[in-house]
């Protein structure tokens, strides 16, 4: 049986097996990561209010943290689909604001929300509300009240914030698994072959 085991593509076979079964475990790690992320996450709405930050961390982002901004100046805005407070589709409406200091990408503040994407009519102000996730700027600030006439957005929810590692760790050790299966059939396979050969021979 030895003798007939394809030494460099069992290797080959096994290597990659080991690298999915690490990359499975590494999943499980970064679920419980994750899980304790999202803990206190569900805990911040219960804290102090804090500054809002002037530079974002990616790793140490404080979302649903209670916070304030003063806009200077809107230096431009963007519309995004949202929710209201209610759950009603629409617009979410959200001014690019200028901060104290040169320093900084400034504050992302979601000022409100409307059914139509059209700009509101809002020069800034202090806007007080929730820290929350922002795909472009890491964060931004969901204001607790509306400005400029619009309607409350929906606040941030946890929902918001990705969490699968679990089923991505699950899909790395299905795809071990299969590795392997495939492999043991194909060499069953061959080997079948060989002896058949060996016996007309």
């Amino acid at each position: 049986m030895t003798r007939r085991l394809p030494i460099f593509v069992t290797i080959l076979v096994l290597a990659a097996v080991a690298t999915m079964v690490a990359l499975g475990i590494w999943q499980l790690q970064r679920a419980a990561w994750k899980n304790g992320l999202l803990e206190s996450y569900a805990e911040a709405s219960d804290l102090p209010a804090i500054a809002y930050p002037a530079v974002p961390n990616a790793d140490d982002a404080p979302y649903f943290r209670k916070s304030s901004v003063n806009c200077l100046e809107v230096t431009g805005w963007r519309s995004t689909s949202g929710r209201n407070a209610n759950g009603q589709s629409g617009w979410a409406h959200i001014a690019h604001c200028r901060t104290a200091g040169a320093e900084g990408p400034g504050a992302q503040v979601v000022v409100g929300w409307s059914s139509r994407p059209d700009n509101p009519d809002w020069d800034g102000g202090i806007v007080e509300g929730i820290i929350a996730p922002d795909s472009q700027y890491v964060i931004r600030l969901v204001a607790s009240e509306p400005v400029a006439g619009l309607q409350k957005s929906q606040p941030p929810a946890l929902e918001d914030i990705p969490n699968n590692h679990l089923s991505y760790a699950v899909q790395w050790f299905l795809f071990a698994g299969i590795a392997l299966v495939i492999f043991v059939i194909a060499l069953r396979g061959r080997n079948k072959g060989v002896a058949q050969s060996g016996n007309l021979s």
